[in-house]
This record gives structure tokens, sequence and C-alpha cells, in this order.
């Protein structure tokens, strides 16, 4: 057995109250320290969180926008291979118009040319309005410039070739020729 200590050199010395109090409010203070430290985690988190959620709708949304425009424009590579056709049978109709041949064949060929310019239009293809309107770069080509007297200098006086556009988008523009001032010329 052993002897019990009775060293007074040895005895814990008892706290005093001032410093119980010192401790306790340090350890409270430690403790305030780490729910401030906590909370401001907290709100970085939520805030994370709540970037995370906007930028995942924003992704969302332009997958949906880029799939309706893949869906809208999926046909524009027919289109392109289309509208030459349809040039050859306006210039079929035109030579057709010129001679003395069978108006039955002309009238004919009339007919596929506006079933074919109306099944374009019923999936949104629509032929771009040049003549005697103001150049715009965005939907006319220009292939000439000539003086008028007639027209304001910037004005399509001739589309020699129609210009096509699928809902907004362009899918050729009007090959046109442009009026110039009559002393530029």
């Amino acid at each position: 057995m052993s002897k019990p200590n009775n060293d007074p050199a040895r005895q814990p010395l008892p706290m005093a109250p001032d410093s119980i109090d010192m401790s306790a409010a340090a350890a409270i203070e430690a403790g305030e320290a780490e729910i401030v430290k906590l909370r401001a985690d907290l709100d970085d988190a939520n805030d994370r969180v709540l970037r995370c959620q906007a930028e995942f709708d924003n992704v969302r949304k332009r997958l949906r926008r880029e799939m309706e425009d893949d869906r809208r424009y999926s046909i524009l590579p027919l289109l392109e291979d289309l509208l030459p056709v349809l040039d050859n049978i306006h210039r079929a109709i035109a030579a057709a118009e010129k001679s003395s041949g069978d108006r039955g064949l002309l009238d004919g060929v009339k007919m596929v040319a506006q079933s074919l310019v109306a099944a374009l239009a019923k999936h949104g293809c629509q032929r771009i309005d040049a003549l005697h309107n103001p150049f715009d770069p965005t939907y006319h080509q220009a292939i000439s410039q000539q003086p008028s007297a007639e027209y304001p200098p910037g004005t399509v006086i001739l589309v020699a070739q129609d210009g096509y556009r699928l809902h907004d988008r362009v899918v050729r523009p009007a090959q046109v020729i442009v009026s110039t001032n009559p002393q530029s010329g």
C-alpha cells in the first residue's frame, strides 16, 4: 500500500475565485468565437449552394435554348440544297414566258414552283423582300451599284437572286444591285 501524499508542497493549490471566473470567461469567449466562425462557414456554404443552383439553372436554360435552336434550324442543310432548285424553276418559268411555247407546260411548272414555295413557307422559310428597300448587309449581298435618279442612294433597285431566311436566320442573302447618286456614276 502506498502512503497518502501529505506533503504540503505536493498538494494542488486551491484555485482562487478570480482565476475560475477568468477561465470560464475565456472558455465562453472561445466558444462564442467558434460559434461566429461556424456561422460564417454556414453562410459561406449556403452562398455556394445558391450559386451552384443558379449556375445549374443557367446551364439548363442554355441547353434548352440550344436544343430548341437545333430543332428549329435542323432543316437548314436541306434548304440550302433546295433553293438552287427553286431558282432553276423560276428561270425555266421566265424562259418559257418569253417563248411562244406550250402554255399548259408553263402553267404546270408555275404550280410546281408555287407548291415548293408554300412547302418552304410551311416550315418557316421565307423569301427576303429586297426590291426597293434600303440595302441591309444582314439580308442583302451587293453585287453591283448603279446610278439612279429615281431611287435614293443605298436602295435595292434590282434583285439578281432571291434571298431566303429560316425563321430569323438568313439561309442565303439576296444578291442585289444598289442605287448610287446619279452624279457618282
